[in-house]
């Protein structure tokens, strides 16, 4: 097989999803509003292709497709078909919020699609230039599906506070690698890495362009200091987007870390893992005490996601395989929790009606039991209580942590979960143990409702048998750091 040939092929998923995205907007030009349920249909059928390509082209020897640019293994493949599970779970549990709302268009579902190009192009980037590249595509159209309500003076300004953050964290990020190429001539990660190892790993500027790097990564998942877009942009945008931003793109940024500072920045390690450590701690601290306070259930999720990160990087702090593989499987089962979540306040919202203050689930029980229990499953995964697949996430990343000898670290770690328990279980009383307020009927389509009940109960079958995603993701990263 020849290069050119080799090269499309590794790049087929990523062409796929490229050619529906454009398909989808075109068509959207041509079709009337009633017969939109078919971009809805094309979408899917778009992830379903793309993930079956993936599955279907992935052998376990890693390949390197246009000139070391882009990197075909099996952490890349699995991350992939991760995010079609996760998009395509985002197209359900938003098309009736989007349709009462009269914001089923053909550009949301184009911009999803444009936003997953980026994201895959993040996971595959073996060079600086192709990780960027990637990031910018995803960042645009983040901003884009903010706005998307455009009569919603609260997700403009949500969109703007995100844009001009999120424009100063790119210009970080990428004023950081331009130091790393300065320092070793190359924008190969595995260049960086041979190049740094041989010589400087003392380097000053190569110290400095290592903590811009780490910065731009920090803002994309949302650690401190880097969290303030989090909450306005959680609170601010439609539930649809919120539920976009809070979940897949955390694969990718992770995916993103990977390629930086594990497989790049590996011998400055030393360094990076006392970044870490700190905006570990403060993320879980400063996330859990923020969220205790808050009344509305969109910005406590945010304020969560941040403890969360922090719960995350303990994995990236153990700086071994154990612990990025620990990490790995702790985003995967907060990208299936996160989901699920936002996926019970679609389900609640109805036209009129946003289920976005905590105590609009008062009394959920007596209404909606099952419903209710659900929520009670994915608020326990939340808060890491067994036997949910939350729990094992936070077991195995302060697993990893305390081997590498961050004893104090993962103390204080376990007590805030106790601590980060509590507002979780407070949603828990108030859905059993309040009375009701005013219920209408739920009106989400069949569905919906199926499809979040095998969701939420799959977070209590992974709790119970975990070694099958912790298999997966472990082999798979494995495979990549060899």
């Amino acid at each position: 097989m020849d290069n050119m040939q080799y090269d499309l092929i590794t790049l087929l998923p990523e062409l796929i999803v490229l050619g529906m995205a454009m398909f989808i907007l075109l068509l959207d030009l041509f079709i009337l509003p009633q017969n939109r349920f078919v971009l809805y249909g094309l979408s899917q059928l778009t992830l379903l292709v793309a993930g079956f390509v993936t599955f279907n082209t992935h052998s376990p020897a890693v390949g390197f497709a246009f000139s070391h640019m882009f990197i075909d293994d099996t952490l890349a493949d699995v991350i992939k078909i991760m995010m079609f599970v996760g998009t395509s779970l985002i197209f359900v549990y938003t098309r009736k919020y989007l349709q009462d709302r009269q914001m089923f268009r053909g550009e949301f579902y184009a911009m999803v699609l444009f936003g997953l190009l980026g994201m895959m192009i993040m996971v595959s980037g073996q060079s600086l230039l192709t990780i960027y590249m990637g990031l910018e595509l995803l960042s645009l159209c983040l901003y884009s599906l903010v706005a998307f309500d455009r009569d919603n003076t609260r997700a403009s300004e949500a969109a703007m506070k995100y844009f001009v953050l999120g424009a100063l964290a790119s210009g970080m990020l990428l004023y950081g690698m331009s130091m790393l190429y300065g320092m070793t001539g190359s924008l190969d990660v595995n260049d960086i890495a041979n190049h740094i190892a041989e010589q400087q790993k003392n380097n000053p500027v190569l110290l400095m362009g290592l903590v811009f790097v780490v910065a731009g990564i920090a803002f994309k998942f949302g650690a401190v200091p880097f969290q303030m877009w989090v909450p306005d942009v959680y609170q601010g945008s439609p539930t649809p987007m919120t539920l976009i931003i809070g979940s897949v793109p955390k694969l990718a940024a992770f995916a993103m870390t990977v390629r930086l500072l594990v497989q790049g920045l590996h011998p400055l390690a030393v360094h990076w893992q006392e970044m870490m450590l700190l905006m570990a701690v403060l993320s879980i601290v400063i996330g859990n005490f923020s969220a205790i306070v808050q009344t509305n259930l969109k910005r406590m999720l945010a304020y969560s996601t941040i403890s969360h990160v922090g719960f995350i990087m303990f994995g990236f702090m153990s700086a071994n395989a154990n612990g990025f593989a620990s990490s790995f499987f702790y985003i995967t089962a907060y990208v299936l929790m996160s989901i699920a979540g936002f996926g019970v306040i679609l389900l609640l919202s109805r036209q009129g009606f946003e289920a976005e203050e905590i105590n609009d689930l008062k009394g959920l029980n007596q209404k909606h039991p099952w419903y209710a229990f659900l929520m009670l499953i994915i608020m326990f995964s939340m808060a890491g209580i067994p036997p949910t697949l939350g729990f094992y996430a936070k077991f195995t990343v302060l697993q990893a942590a305390w081997q590498a000898g961050f004893t104090y670290a993962v103390v204080l770690a376990a007590l805030m979960a106790v601590i980060g328990a509590f507002y979780y279980l407070n949603i828990v009383r108030k859905m059993y143990f309040d009375a009701p307020e005013q219920y209408g009927a739920i009106t989400a389509p069949l569905e919906l409702r199926i499809v979040l009940s095998v969701h939420a109960l799959a977070l209590l079958g992974l709790g119970l048998f975990p070694e099958v995603l912790l298999s997966i993701c472990g082999r798979s990263l494995l495979m990549s750091l060899q």
